[in-house]
């Protein structure tokens, strides 16, 4: 699924922020990053909640206040916020409060686009109609 949490994250932003300076290129780049975790057999570490606000902060901290390079680069961290609204990741409580729940992931947890089955097709769908 890609089309979904790109389109959402774009109407999100759009109607949050209303910045016509707004660079997306980094916030679609976020907003499906966490799909990566299918490589390593499911939701993992990517669909916690610890590594959006990890590397929220690593822009925060590594670039300075009003700079050319943060404004760009706070993107990535908001696209992974809303990848995890939109996908529900809070469902997965271990893995969305990983570390904190334990280090290890559970094995037999699956990839949440694919548990949906046929709802993915339906929001993929509806993804790419916006």
């Amino acid at each position: 699924m890609f089309f979904w949490f790109i389109s959402t994250a774009l109407l999100a932003v759009a109607f949050v922020f209303r910045d016509p300076r707004f660079d997306n290129r980094l916030l679609i780049v976020g907003s499906v990053l966490p799909v990566v975790d299918v490589v390593f057999g499911g939701a993992r570490a990517l669909h916690s909640l610890t590594v959006s606000i990890a590397l929220l902060a690593a822009v925060m901290i590594g670039t300075s206040r009003g700079s050319d390079r943060r404004r760009p680069l706070l993107g990535l961290p908001i696209g992974m916020f809303l990848h995890l609204v939109f996908d529900a990741a809070w469902n997965d409580t271990d893995t969305f409060w990983w570390p904190f729940t334990g280090w290890s992931f559970d094995d037999d947890a699956g990839f949440p686009p694919v548990e949906r089955g046929v709802w993915s097709f339906l929001l993929e769908a509806i993804g790419i109609g916006l």
